[in-house]
């Protein structure tokens, strides 16, 4: 019994703004399912984030209703969790996915915590936030008992897990029960496969690359799917790549050889199928930025669908590798500990964390948390 496992399809994510990055996600969730059509198997399970909003628009739900019925076309039966993007902050509220039940998506939620399929337990729960962890330590006890009843049993979650992400999970690796066979998780895009209770836990990661640090993954590891054959005591699972129809470059370019460099970039460039995303960093040297940023638009503007530059002459980086750290105040010192994620939005909730948490406002702390990861990338 083979099985594909997909997650964090992000439909209707318009990355910069840009509608050609709304169709790349369209585009690379298409050949996902048409690869998953191919290789025959019995079964999917899509562990949250099918869509980027809560309220996706009608164009994302046919696009994704149409890649649905050509799995129920070639009778293959899809099973799925909600995520922090499908979930609307609303007691009581039902998530997109609810729209394509009739068409053959069954959905695992509070009211329908688990599934069998041809005597194989599909069990989960949808995203929570961390506030509200009891939820799924509960839900836990009531899928694990139930579980027990199968030979064959799948837990499907999208949280974000401790030992994975230490800095911005939800739940903790002791609190998920260890007597299922296959932990189908999504929110973690990169991908990840581990040994964990009686099976595997693995995180397909994202189906396209949805932010800047997804890149160095990408390059690893691909995009795509897993395919898993639970009919082994422990799951087999095969990598199966799709890869985005675009590229995703990141650059960095000593300022002395800007000229020989963008020159050699331009090469490649158009060799390329598609324009690609540019993140570019001139370095080094000293030198005007408004004339170097001229020059890059000029030389490579036109070659590419969006370019990223950024700027580090040689007097910003010995001030950056001279900085005596013990002068920095809390929050410059916490800011240039996150300096790699090279995310603006990552520095401010830190900040606000440092505010509340060194005051003991833990419930301020746990809102701010909670808003961030339900609204970011909305």
């Amino acid at each position: 019994m083979k099985f594909a496992h997909i997650a964090d399809s992000h439909l209707g994510f318009r990355q910069y703004g840009l509608y050609q990055r709304e169709e790349d996600f369209y585009d690379v969730f298409k050949r996902n399912v048409d690869k998953i059509i191919e290789k025959n198997v019995d079964f999917v399970i899509h562990s949250g984030d099918l869509f980027n909003m809560s309220k996706p628009s009608p164009k994302t739900l046919l696009i994704f209703q149409e890649e649905l019925l050509k799995l129920k076309e070639a009778n293959i039966d899809v099973f799925a969790v909600a995520g922090n993007h499908d979930t609307v902050m609303r007691k009581d509220a039902l998530p997109p996915q609810v729209l394509s039940k009739n068409l053959g998506l069954r959905l695992i939620s509070p009211k329908n915590p688990y599934h069998i399929h041809e005597d194989i337990f599909i069990g989960g729960f949808p995203y929570q936030s961390k506030p509200y962890k009891s939820n799924l330590v509960e839900a836990f006890k009531l899928l694990s008992r139930e579980a027990e009843k199968y030979e064959k049993r799948i837990l499907v979650l999208h949280q974000g897990i401790d030992k994975y992400i230490p800095l911005a999970f939800e739940l903790e690796i002791a609190d998920i029960p260890k007597n299922f066979n296959y932990y189908g998780c999504g929110h973690v895009h990169s991908r990840i496969i581990d040994d964990f209770g009686n099976g595997k836990l693995a995180y397909p990661g994202s189906t396209e690359i949805c932010r800047k640090n997804e890149v160095k993954d990408y390059q690893k590891n691909g995009k795509g799917f897993y395919m898993v054959d639970i009919s082994r005591d422990v799951p087999k699972i095969e990598k199966i790549n799709v890869k985005p129809r675009r590229e995703f470059i990141i650059k960095n370019i000593a300022y002395p050889n800007l000229n020989q460099d963008i020159s050699n970039l331009k090469e490649w460039i158009k060799g390329l199928d598609e324009k690609p995303i540019l993140h570019i960093t001139v370095e080094g040297g000293n030198f005007n930025r408004s004339k170097v940023h001229e020059k890059l638009n000029e030389e490579l503007g036109d070659l590419v669908l969006s370019m990223r530059p950024d700027f580090k002459p040689e007097s910003l980086m010995k001030t950056e590798k001279n900085a005596d750290l013990s002068t920095l105040n809390p929050k410059k010192l916490l800011v240039n500990s996150l300096s790699e994620y090279d995310n603006e939005d990552i520095d401010n909730l830190a900040i606000s964390l440092l505010n509340n948490l060194s005051k003991d406002k833990t419930e301020d702390a746990e809102r701010i948390v909670e808003k961030f990861y339900n609204e970011y990338f909305d």
